[in-house]
This record gives structure tokens, sequence and C-alpha cells, in this order.
């Protein structure tokens, strides 16, 4: 008989409407998730922005015209996050999925909302507030990369920053800060009560992991995270295995595994004990949830037009 096995919402629901953006998170709290997983990048003028890539993506986003008359940055797609401002990222449109190769499942799944902007962290916990989502936990995952740093904003400026907004909004409590950039994880500790540490195989090395070789720890990732201040493991699913479960179990981690799609396959991972399952999907993961008796989150109405019944 198994325990509370959480259900997170990957940035959002991307399998069923555009990651990262507010009608998308919306819609994840709608159908009902324990955490809104979603990811946070800084803008050439210090802003908190929702998204995945480092680079605009060519996938999730399109340009629909320049900031500014006579911008030499534009196109904005491609180009790095860090160098540009808020509001040359606030014309990008990131409702529809445009992918560039054919077999992209989500481009299958994804209601296209078209015209729907980059949003800020603030518009999240804005949001998030005004359909009192109280009990859902928002896990934020800051987007570094170590090996580019000249991509990356500083990591204990970013960190400072994101906290800084989550006690603003009142929900640094009820949240919790992710990376794979291990050295966030370091910064974050005297700042923020729930640390995931992020992990999958190209991240396995000291540059990631805040200058912990694995060797070092017996190749025991959950050694590796507990030695940064992680309270939780979160690895890639290819690397979940009992011998994973049973490290994370001898320092005391939850695991909560990524990304998992096929009702089979989380049915394995709450079997092995895992924590919380991060998916695409929380609809096919709610009936999962239902039919092998597990607690469900509970749906947040959505926001209603005044006047409206």
């Amino acid at each position: 008989m198994h325990g509370y096995v959480e259900l997170h919402g990957h940035r959002g629901a991307r399998g069923l409407r555009p990651e990262n953006t507010l009608p998308g998170l919306a819609f994840a709290l709608e159908l009902g998730v324990d955490a809104l997983e979603f990811d946070v990048a800084m803008s050439a003028d210090g802003q908190l922005v929702l998204t995945h890539d480092l680079h605009v993506s060519p996938v999730t986003s399109a340009d629909t015209g320049m900031a500014t008359p006579g911008d030499e940055m534009f196109p904005y797609v491609g180009k790095p996050v860090v160098a540009l401002t808020l509001p040359q990222l606030r014309t990008l449109d990131v409702g529809v999925r445009l992918p560039q190769r054919p077999e992209d499942r989500f481009a299958l799944t994804q209601v296209p909302l078209p015209d729907t902007r980059m949003p800020t962290l603030g518009a999240v916990l804005g949001l998030v507030g005004a359909l009192g989502a109280d009990d859902v936990r928002l896990n934020v995952e800051l987007k570094s990369d170590p090996i580019r740093p000249g991509l990356c904003p500083d990591p204990r400026r970013f960190v400072t920053e994101v906290v800084r907004e989550l006690d603003r909004h009142d929900r640094l409590s009820r949240s919790a800060l992710l990376s794979f950039d291990w050295r966030l994880l370091e910064i974050a500790g005297p700042l923020i009560e729930r640390r995931y540490a992020l992990v999958e195989h190209d991240t396995m090395t000291p540059e990631w992991m805040n200058g912990i070789r694995l060797t070092e720890v017996g190749g025991d990732l959950a050694a590796a995270a507990a030695a940064v201040g992680a309270t939780t493991l979160s690895p890639d699913r290819v690397l979940v295995d009992e011998a994973l479960m049973a490290g994370a179990a001898r320092q005391g981690l939850p695991v909560v595994v990524w990304t998992v799609n096929e009702p089979d396959e989380a049915a394995r991972f709450i079997d092995l004990g895992v924590a919380g399952v991060v998916t695409d999907y929380p609809d096919r993961m709610r009936r999962l949830w239902k039919a092998r008796g597990l607690p469900l989150p509970r749906p947040v109405s959505p926001l209603r037009p005044v006047g409206a019944p």
C-alpha cells in the first residue's frame, strides 16, 4: 500500500497547453496538481521571465514585430534570453508550438493559444494568488548553465531575486527551487526550505554538481545531492532504479522523477517508492491515481469574468 504520491504538472501541462504560459499553468491547476513546475530565466533588464531555453526557442516562440522601430536585435527568436529586455521578449507569441520535427508529440496533443505572451514570475504569482491555489506548491526551476556562464545571470543574484519575488507574494513557504546547476542549491540553502537537485546523464559532472565528483561519493547521486544541501533528488526517469532509490533512502531524500507521460511507467515508479511524478499530461496521471486508489490533488476553479454565473 502506498502513501501520498505527488502529481507535478511539467511546465504547467506541456502536453495539453503551451508551456510556461499563464493559460497553461492555469489549466494544470484546473485539472488538479500537487505542484506546478515551471522554468525561470532572467532578461537583460533583470526581469524574471518564464522560459525553458536560454536562447529564444523557435519551437515555442514566434516573432511578431520589433519592440521599438529599427531594433537591431530583431528578430528575437534564436537570441539569448539574457540579451533581450522584457519589452523585446513580450513581443513574442509563445502560444503556438512550432515543431522543428514532424514527430514532435506535443504538437499533436497541445491546444494552441495564439497571441499568448511570455509571462513574468510576478504575473504567475499574481495569477496563482487570484485563483486561490493556496495548497499548490510552486516548483520554480532556475535555468542556469555553468558551462555557458555568458548566457546566465550571476548565480547569487539569480537566486536572491527569485526568493525575493516569492517572498513578496507570500509564497516562499509554499515553493521550491529546482536546478540542474547545483551551485544555486547551495546558495539557496539558507533562503528557502525546499531545494530540488535536478539531474540527468549530461549533468553528472563536477561542473554541474557544484564541484562534486561522483567517484568521491561511490557513484551515489543521492549522497552528492545531500552534500549540496538538496532536500529532494529529482532525476531523469532513465536514472531511476532500485539502486538509486536505495541510495536516496539512506540519505533521507525523497525522489521526484521526471518527465513521465505513460501511466504504465508511472505505475512502475510508484511501486519503486517515488514521492512524486512530473508529467506533461496531468489528466492521464489523474486517471492512474484514481485507478490505484491514490489521493488526488484538488482541482482549482478557474477565474470567472465579473458578472458570470
